[in-house]
């Protein structure tokens, strides 16, 4: 062998000034993050109660991460589909149950050689405690908090391991909400005995308020890693936020201050640099040297744009967006960057007094907007199954229906980034609640309320960036349950000192503690004690002060949806009638044989009444349609009950401008597939609903509103246009085989923002004699000579109607990637829907009202050839033969 030879001394000073160059990289890299969602199990703790009954799932199984044990459950074929049948009563024992997930992880040498190494858990359902290779590294007790925790000097090279067990969220609370003499209200009672009725504990725990069971979804408490674990790791700094924090904001100029708070291991010397694009791709660079402490820091670097272009709502101007990176420098180098989209803008509520109280309006860059669109729930029962592109699907439909805003209710969880970045996108204002969805919390409880301070500082500062978020809101109907239901006075009755306690605690809560967060992190957005309420006002739910929820129709005394006419508050911000998913989206969960009104697994699905919703359903269809003759004929008629009913009340809440300045129907989408009053169902097909809201949230419209007590109509012209409108509006009075017995029309002028009275008449000045039974009466807005919008008054139930068999045709086409459906009715054909059976088919309309002799063309997008389509195609109307 030949002898190898030896380098020489100036090889060997250059290797060994390359091996500290090396460290140096290694010691300036910027921070690392390593997701740990791979590799995760997960079993039935075996000792715990439910073992003995559940052998099976005391082994350790694979587990999705981000995930939740009932979908875990589902995938290693332990329990069947939760959201198919009756089944939700047999699943009960997983939310009494502990659980455990593992996984093991390898650390490469440079991560194990930084200065900081973090455990970050983004989400921890709910009640968690955390190990790392035996020890003991976090209790968590907040589903919506994110936890960080160092594990410096605990990893190591090869085989750790990272265990999370979860203890039942009601094993755990039940025997303190036992021991109270007199309890707080709950929410909706479990009616399966996993819990009594009278010792409810989800208000005690800071998890999804849902899981505990709603009147439209089910009652699975689960549990699980639901959102991102990583480890990260860093040397000298860290960026821990990045903020960009508005003082004004105008067209001419906007002014602020780009706040980065840096985590810095040790005093030093560091250099910020600000790079930001705005929406035209134009970039500028600020530079600002910065002292740091060792610990947290934060550097405000001044910002001013000229001219800038600001975010507006959809419908009022563009929605620009800028991006800001921020670099991080020492003498070592760059050491950490983040980046953040956010829009240009101010927002905030116009509160005027007048005569009869005071109003609710919201002003974005000084315009008054009327807000509309409806209220967001959950998007599953089990958010981790949430995917970006279902919820651009569910936004994008909300922006399709001319909806400008969604309310984020608090019974669920803080949305995801995702969706915010998609509202933002599409213009879409939020209004988000806090997560309190109805009931009393313990905010008596310090504890308890330094919990949900931290929840809230966690979540504003996550969400901050974000034009679209408009409104902080406290809680979803608390102070009204106390003051307007009977829970503060029967608490009051029992234990007076007790429930001044409660009051006192909620108080501090709602009227202080958030308000003082989204104060201070909050970037200028307003805050709102409660929905519906006053901010503390005497009175909760107050018609002329405030938002208002209005459930007398479908609630309450169960009104006709006339009585929607009859209440005009400052800002509607819940009203809503039921209806059923399309029977495609029905039969996802009952086979044809198990579907009828009173089935058991359709009242599994009808979570209203405790599953005798659907006798509040056939009050509201018999009360206008008569007597359904079938299921499917019941399914149809719902959806016509919801769909007319909701667009009475929206088009009199907008016709009420100025006084009314908002209406958000109750809901926009379904957490599973079941009865509810989405318009959206959970598969984001439309219900005739949203075809209807498209028309009547539309930007221009008309609304002659019929009041059949006094047998009057009141027309008024509808503009959300910024500048005045030259139009004209038609009447006619036709019979229902086409015959116009009388015609007017009218020039008139739309104001910019506004709802303009037109006319007014008396049934009698309508029909002139006519048949009531056979006549309608044809309202339309034109402006360039074009119809855009149109609406028909009837004069009387539609089951008093005599109604024409309207011999609908229809043809359907090709038409380049799409298809073109003609239709044509020769009679007047009411509520007509469009179906193809088993395809998914995109229709630009639907459930649509066509006159006599009238054709209309409607394009569509399916992934069904034309056979199917034909095949497929099936038509209804209010017609009966």
């Amino acid at each position: 062998m030949p002898q190898t030879a030896r380098p020489s001394s100036s090889w060997r000073m250059l290797a060994a000034l390359a091996l500290l160059l090396c460290a140096a990289v290694v010691q300036a890299a910027p921070l690392a993050r390593v997701e740990l969602h791979q590799g995760w199990q997960f079993r039935l703790l075996p000792d715990d109660p439910e073992a003995a009954a559940h052998r099976d799932a005391t082994q350790w199984r694979g587990a999705q991460v981000p995930g939740h044990v009932h979908t875990d459950l589902l995938a290693a074929g332990l329990i069947a589909d939760p959201y198919v049948g009756a089944r939700e009563a047999q699943l009960q024992w997983i939310g009494l149950a502990g659980w455990e997930y593992r996984t093991t992880f390898d650390v490469d040498a440079a991560t194990l050689k930084r200065a900081r190494n973090e455990l970050v858990f983004d989400g921890l359902d709910t009640f968690a405690t955390v190990t790392l290779n035996g020890r003991e590294l976090l209790r968590a007790d907040n589903s919506f908090r994110t936890w960080r925790v160092p594990v410096d000097g605990r990893l190591r090279a090869r085989g750790n391991e990272l265990r999370v067990v979860f203890q039942s969220p009601i094993r755990k609370l039940l025997p303190r909400v036992l021991a109270m003499p007199n309890k707080i209200a709950g929410n909706y009672p479990s009616p399966y005995g996993d819990e009594p009725k009278d010792a409810m504990t989800g208000n005690f725990a800071r998890k999804p308020g849902y899981h505990y069971g709603w009147d439209w979804g089910p009652r699975y408490v689960t549990a699980g890693i639901w959102r991102g674990v990583r480890l990260e790791s860093w040397d000298r700094l860290r960026i821990a936020d990045l903020h960009v924090q508005p003082r004004a904001v105008s067209r001419e100029r906007a002014e602020g201050e780009v706040q980065v708070e840096i985590e810095s291991a040790a005093a030093g010397a560091a250099t910020v640099e600000i790079e930001y694009r705005g929406p035209d791709g134009a970039a500028a660079t600020l530079r600002q040297p910065a002292r740091l402490r060792a610990g947290r820091n934060t550097v405000a670097v001044p910002l001013a744009i000229e001219r800038p272009r600001l975010w507006y709502p959809v419908g009022y101007g563009e929605q620009a967006l800028y991006t800001f990176k921020a670099t991080l420098s020492d003498a070592e180098g760059v050491q950490a960057q983040a980046q953040r989209r956010t829009g240009l803008r101010r927002v905030e509520i116009k509160r005027e007094r007048d005569a009869s109280g005071q109003g609710f309006a919201f002003v974005v860059n000084g315009i008054e907007i009327f807000a509309k669109g409806a209220n967001a729930i959950p998007f599953d029962a089990f958010p981790a199954r949430v995917t970006r592109e279902r919820l651009r699907r569910d936004l994008q439909s909300a922006r399709d229906a001319n909806m400008n805003m969604l309310r984020n209710w608090g019974g669920g969880y803080y949305e995801s980034d995702e969706f915010f970045e998609i509202a933002d996108e599409l213009g879409l204002m939020v209004w988000q609640d806090f997560m309190f969805g109805g009931g009393m919390p313990p905010a008596f409880d310090p504890k308890f309320r330094a919990n949900v301070v931290a929840e809230a500082r966690d979540n504003v500062r996550r969400l901050r960036n974000h034009p679209s978020i408009v409104l902080w809101c406290g809680n979803n109907e608390e102070e009204t349950a106390w003051k307007d239901w009977g829970h503060g006075k029967k608490l009051k009755e029992a234990d007076p000192k007790f429930a001044e306690e409660v009051w006192n605690g909620y108080v501090a809560l709602f009227g202080k503690d958030l308000r003082e967060v989204v104060a201070q992190e909050g970037a200028g957005v307003p805050y709102w004690s409660s929905s519906p309420s006053n901010d503390l006002a005497e009175k909760a739910n107050d018609s002329n002060n405030g938002d208002k929820h209005y459930w007398d129709v479908w609630g309450g005394p169960a009104l006709p949806a006339t009585a929607y006419l009859d209440e005009t508050p400052r800002f509607m911000s819940e009203y809503g009638l039921q209806g059923w998913p399309s029977l495609r989206t029905i039969g996802a969960f009952a086979k044809p044989e198990e579907q009828g009104i009173d089935a058991p697994v359709i009242r599994a699905h009808q979570k209203f009444l405790a599953g005798d919703g659907n006798s509040r359903l056939l009050k509201y269809v018999r009360g206008e349609y008569g007597e359904p003759r079938d299921f499917a004929d019941f399914v149809y008629l719902s959806q016509q009950v919801q769909a007319e009913g909701i667009e009475l009340a929206a088009l009199h809440h907008r016709a009420s401008r100025p006084r009314t300045m908002g209406s958000l129907y109750w809901q926009l989408n379904d957490v599973w597939p079941g009865a509810s009053w989405s318009s959206l169902d959970y598969f984001g097909r439309w219900k005739p609903l949203h075809f209807h809201a498209k028309r009547f949230f539309a930007e221009l419209a008309v609304a002659p509103l019929r009041r059949p007590g006094k047998r009057e109509t009141e027309l008024t012209l509808i503009s959300d246009r910024q500048q005045a409108v030259q139009g004209a509006w038609r009447l006619r009075v036709i019979d229902f085989a086409g015959r116009v017995r009388h015609e007017q029309r009218e020039k008139a002028v739309l104001a910019p923002l506004s709802a303009t009275r037109a006319g007014h008449w008396s049934d009698a000045e309508l029909l002139r004699g006519a048949d009531p039974s056979r006549t309608a009466a044809v309202f339309e807005l034109f402006v360039d000579g074009r119809a855009v919008s149109r609406n028909v008054v009837y004069f009387g139930e539609s089951k008093t109607l005599a109604w024409q068999d309207p011999k609908l045709q229809a043809t359907l086409r090709r038409d380049g990637a799409g298809y073109v459906l003609k239709l044509r009715a020769k009679t007047l054909a009411r509520a007509v829907w469009i179906d193809f059976g088993d395809h998914d088919v995109e229709l630009a309309d639907n459930a649509l009202t066509l006159l006599p002799g009238e054709t209309v063309e409607i394009a569509l997008k399916s992934a069904a050839d034309l056979a199917s389509l034909q095949a497929g195609l099936n038509l209804r109307s209010l017609y009966r033969r």
